[in-house]
């Protein structure tokens, strides 16, 4: 099978290549990431038990905290999850309720936090193919290689690198590659990426959630662990 390319709708910053087969088997299943390099943030697949902080408890200590400190307080309250199914296409996955869903060309589902314009998203796209498996594809490492690679090719891009890689089962067994990474575009700065994929029913599945994370506006521990709920919870559903 030749290899063709698939780019995804620009609001996403997202590519990712129809590879050909991988000689390969990918392992088993694991739910540890493989890191490229040390982070100070928590992992990406790491589980965390509470989605939320008391904020009882946390508004003692409101007066006199720094801005950044109350930026991170309002996005916590904005930051609830609800469930989105889409019947038609077949997945599902939890979405923050206070973003608001947009059509765009290009995407089957996206979400964009109001008054951030198309910066905060989370898009899925649903593409027919003509493979069985993600598997088909290569392993994760190589997905996610190729991946940053076309990344880099864009103009607007001046600096992409990859955070981590993880591959999880799904529903009844479905396999599931996750990959993290950041990007510097001349398009709205410092980002950080979180992308799903699976193959289901002869369809590629794509998730991916973009995020700003810019050095005077760093990406804070709560949304980033409601980010990573909606990453992990990106799943087939079933077609009606």
């Amino acid at each position: 099978m030749g290899v063709k390319a698939w780019t995804c709708a620009s609001t996403f910053n997202y590519n990712i290549l129809f590879l050909p087969a991988f000689p390969n088997p990918v392992p088993r299943a694991s739910l540890n990431s493989r890191r490229r390099e040390p982070q100070r943030q928590p992992p990406l697949l790491l589980c965390l038990g509470k989605r939320k902080l008391g904020l009882s408890s946390l508004s003692l200590i409101l007066s006199g905290v720094s801005p950044n400190l109350s930026m991170a307080m309002s996005a916590q309250q904005e930051l609830e999850l609800e469930r989105y199914i889409d019947s038609k296409e077949g997945f599902t996955l939890l979405r923050p309720s206070s973003w608001i869903k947009v059509d765009k060309a290009g995407a089957t589902a996206l979400f964009e936090e109001a008054d951030k314009g198309s910066t905060n998203n989370v898009g899925v796209v649903v593409s027919p193919v003509r493979l069985n498996s993600l598997t088909e594809f290569g392993s994760p490492e190589f997905v996610v290689n190729k991946l940053i690679q076309a990344e880099r090719r864009k103009e607007s891009t001046k600096e992409a690198e990859v955070i981590a890689v993880a591959q999880r089962l799904g529903k009844g067994g479905l396999q599931v590659y996750e990959f993290e990474y950041k990007v510097d575009s001349t398009r709205g700065g410092m980002k950080r990426v979180f992308s799903a994929a699976f193959v289901a029913s002869k369809k590629l599945y794509l998730l991916n959630i973009s995020h700003s994370d810019k050095p005077e506006n760093p990406l804070d521990t709560h949304t980033r662990t409601v980010l990573e709920q909606v990453l992990h919870s990106f799943d087939s559903a079933p077609l009606v």
